[in-house]
């Protein structure tokens, strides 16, 4: 595996999947709606962190992606953050226009399952 971009700490702390990658929630910042989820390897991270935009790794593709930089959607990096078992991102953002490829502004608009429902008291 070739040397990580990342500060040491952080790079021995991810726990990528098979293919190297972590997953990245996106969510707004502000209304804290949960956007998308995309991938990231070390590199897209790295970007990520010093760019002010998100940069995903697509496993379609094969290659990196910077959001926004063909639709014009752009993701505003505001804060970012590991999970307790490194194994999962979370980048708050400001999103300008849709999130989804579909064009909605998440990518779990109409996308609602029908489940049992809890209730804490």
């Amino acid at each position: 595996m070739p040397e990580s971009p990342l500060p040491d700490g952080l790079a021995e702390a991810l726990k990528r999947d098979s293919a190297g990658l972590v997953a990245a929630i996106v969510q707004q910042f502000d209304t804290n709606e949960v956007l998308m989820l995309g991938w990231m390897d070390d590199e897209a991270l790295h970007r990520t962190m010093t760019s002010g935009r998100v940069t995903f790794y697509s496993r379609s593709r094969q290659e990196y992606w910077r959001k926004g930089d063909t639709s014009g959607h752009v993701q505003w990096v505001k804060s970012l953050a590991m999970d307790c078992d490194g194994d999962a991102l979370l980048v708050r953002v400001d999103q300008v226009g849709a999130a989804c490829h579909t064009g909605t502004r998440t990518c779990f608009d109409g996308r609602e399952l029908e489940a049992v429902t809890g209730d804490a008291g």
